[in-house]
């Protein structure tokens, strides 16, 4: 279940990509862009990383930091960071305890088969740390360009 808008965001301690630990009190005062994705390397988690990348510097004038998680090891970030160039935190979460707490673990189904994963969803989170707005679901392609819109609208 997704967290709903105007709450608080859920704190984390988790490493990036280079082993460095991150937290969400690190970036009070700034917006942040929380995407959850299922697997580093794969067409639509590749697919949207790019995307991101691509308007990097739209995020960076209007002052968002963007965490993508994925309960990836460090390492594994570490690949899909330098194969495709993306210049932004990758949190690692293997335990998926925060990827639990941002109700990005849900039930999936593929093939007949049903299992526990990571929904591709996404939180906006404001300079005070509440969620200002909720990616239940998201279009790896378009997403870069919906949130950009959304902030836009919300500073």
């Amino acid at each position: 279940m997704a967290l709903e808008e105007g709450t608080k965001a859920p704190a984390f301690a988790l490493p990036d990509q280079d082993g460095a630990t991150h937290r969400l009190s690190s970036y009070a005062g700034q917006w942040v862009l929380v995407y959850f994705y299922p697997k580093d390397n794969t067409p639509g988690c590749t697919k949207e990383a790019c995307a991101i990348r691509d308007r990097l510097p739209d995020f960076r004038k209007l002052g968002i930091q963007v965490l993508g998680v994925s309960k990836d090891s460090v390492a594994s970030h570490a690949k899909f960071a330098a194969r495709h160039d993306l210049p932004f935190t990758l949190l690692s979460d293997e335990s998926h305890a925060m990827i639990e707490k941002y109700g990005a673990w849900q039930r999936k189904t593929m093939a007949g088969r049903t299992y526990m994963g990571i929904v591709r969803m996404s939180y906006l989170v404001d300079p005070a740390g509440r969620i200002a707005r909720v990616y239940p679901t998201v279009k790896p392609a378009e997403h870069a360009d919906e949130v950009l819109a959304d902030l836009a609208r919300l500073i």
